[in-house]
């Protein structure tokens, strides 16, 4: 498996991952699919803050970041995404994305990663954890998708200690 950062020409990869996703679990509480034009406009505007994973030259999943909350005094910290295709899950492309991504993050400045995950995705939480991230928040209810109300996790990694 290879980490890169994430190219223009990787959207339309990222966008059938993803799309996957939206429409056949409750991982995100969105119903709306991506077009793969506005994951490319992402790609761009993001740089080094998008990796993806590669495995026999074919896009297996992706990590990327972008602000938490408008305001300067959130200015150092950031919600992150990561997806992986169902065939790659379990054999280390999601550590190795992370470990990309927080390079990333502390390269860019970023004292906070933040988490926002379904309760259903108790997968994740459990990724999660086994990286460092902590709970540091249950929202009931928050969340609304094929007729079922679910909960927000919130969990964090502080990256940098100053």
């Amino acid at each position: 498996m290879i980490i890169r950062q994430a190219q223009v020409e990787d959207a339309e990869a990222i966008a059938a991952i993803t799309n996957a996703i939206i429409r056949d679990t409750q991982v995100t509480f969105t119903t709306d699919e991506r077009s793969i034009e506005s994951i490319a406009a992402d790609i761009e505007a993001r740089g080094p803050a998008y990796v993806v994973v590669e495995d026999t030259a074919q896009v297996m999943g992706f990590a990327t970041y972008g602000r938490f909350r408008t305001g300067p005094g959130y200015s150092q910290c950031r919600e992150h995404t990561i997806q992986l295709a169902p065939q790659v899950r379990g054999q280390g492309a999601g550590r190795a994305l992370m470990v990309a991504l927080e390079t990333a993050a502390r390269a860019d400045g970023v004292h906070v990663l933040v988490a926002g995950i379904s309760s259903a995705n108790t997968d994740a939480i459990a990724f999660h954890s086994a990286l460092g991230f902590v709970q540091v928040g249950h929202m009931p209810e928050v969340g609304f998708k094929w007729g079922k109300r679910l909960d927000l996790v919130l969990m964090q990694k502080i990256l940098s200690v100053e």
